[in-house]
C-alpha cells in the first residue's frame, strides 16, 4: 500500500511542476505594498521593509509597481543575496529576526512584508512584538505563509501521510491554518486583518490553479493576509501575560 501512495505521490509531485512560484503570491503582496504606498502623504518617503528579502525579488516587484519613490529596506542573513540586494537599490541588515531588536525606531514603518519565511521561525511572538513596536498606526503588515489547510494536505492526512509543507524531514517549523493564524494574529488588538487571499492550488496547472485559488482561497497551497497596525499602545508580546504555554515559546523579557 505504501509503495502505490508513494507512487501517486510522485506522479501529482511531477503535474505540479513549473507552477511552484504561484505559491510565493508576489503579486499580491506587490499590490496591497503598492495600495498602502499611494495612500501615503504626497512629500514622504514610503518606508518598506522586508524580513528574509532574499534575492529583493517582493521589493523590487513593488518598486516596479508603484510610481513612487520608496525607502527599501531588508533583513537577510545571506552575504551574497545582500550583495544582490545592494545592487538593486536595497538596504539590508544581518540580524537574528527571532533575537534581535529591529533596528528601527518605534512607529517608523509604513510596510513591513514576510514572504514565506514566519513558519521557518519559532518566536513568533518575538517577531509580532517587534513588528508591532517599528509599524506606524495604520501601518501594513503583509505575509504569506503555506496553508497547512490547504486541500491536497488534507488529503494527505486522510491518507495517514505526512503533510507536505510540515515534514518532519524539513525546514518547516511552524503550520498555519487561514483561521488558526487569524486568531494569533488578531489576538488582543495589536493587529487588525483586513485583506485574505490564496496562491497555488496543487497540482493543478497554473491557469486552472489561479482560478481555483480565487475562488476558494482557504484551500489554497498558499495564504496571504493583510494585516494593520492598530493604534493600541504597547507591543504584541504582552498577549503573554494572561497566557502561559507547556513549551516556553518566547525567550525575553515580558514588559
Amino acid at each position: 500500500m505504501a509503495g502505490v501512495l508513494d507512487s501517486v505521490n510522485d506522479f501529482f509531485v511531477r503535474l505540479k511542476g513549473g507552477t511552484e512560484y504561484l505559491s510565493y503570491g508576489r503579486p499580491i503582496l506587490a499590490g496591497w505594498a503598492a495600495e498602502q504606498v499611494r495612500g501615503l502623504p504626497q512629500g514622504t518617503v514610503p518606508r518598506v521593509l522586508d524580513l528574509g528579502c532574499g534575492q529583493g525579488a517582493d521589493l523590487e516587484l513593488l518598486a516596479q509597481t508603484v510610481d513612487r519613490k520608496c525607502e527599501l529596506l531588508g533583513l537577510e542573513g545571506y552575504a551574497p543575496y545582500r550583495e544582490i540586494c545592494a545592487s538593486k537599490g536595497i538596504e539590508t541588515f544581518a540580524i537574528n529576526v527571532e533575537r534581535d531588536p529591529l533596528p528601527f525606531p518605534d512607529a517608523s514603518l509604513d510596510v513591513v512584508l514576510m514572504n514565506q519565511v514566519l513558519e521557518h521561525t519559532k518566536d513568533i511572538f518575538f517577531i509580532f512584538s517587534e513588528v508591532s513596536r517599528v509599524l506606524k498606526p495604520d501601518g501594513a503588515f503583509l505575509l504569506g505563509v503555506p496553508n497547512l489547510a490547504a486541500w491536497h494536505e488534507r488529503l494527505l492526512l486522510l491518507l495517514g501521510r505526512q503533510p507536505s509543507g510540515m515534514k518532519v524531514l524539513g525546514p518547516h517549523v511552524r503550520g498555519f491554518t487561514p483561521e488558526g493564524f487569524r486568531k494569533f494574529a488578531e489576538c488582543d488588538g495589536y493587529f487588525r486583518l483586513d485583506g485574505f487571499r490564496g496562491s497555488a492550488f496543487y497540482p493543478f496547472p497554473a491557469g486552472l490553479s489561479r482560478v481555483l485559488a480565487r475562488l476558494f482561497p482557504g484551500l489554497a497551497t498558499a495564504v496571504f493576509f493583510r494585516l494593520r497596525r492598530t493604534d493600541k499602545a504597547g507591543l504584541f508580546v504582552e498577549v503573554l501575560r494572561s497566557r502561559r504555554f507547556e513549551t516556553d515559546y518566547y525567550t525575553g523579557p515580558i514588559p
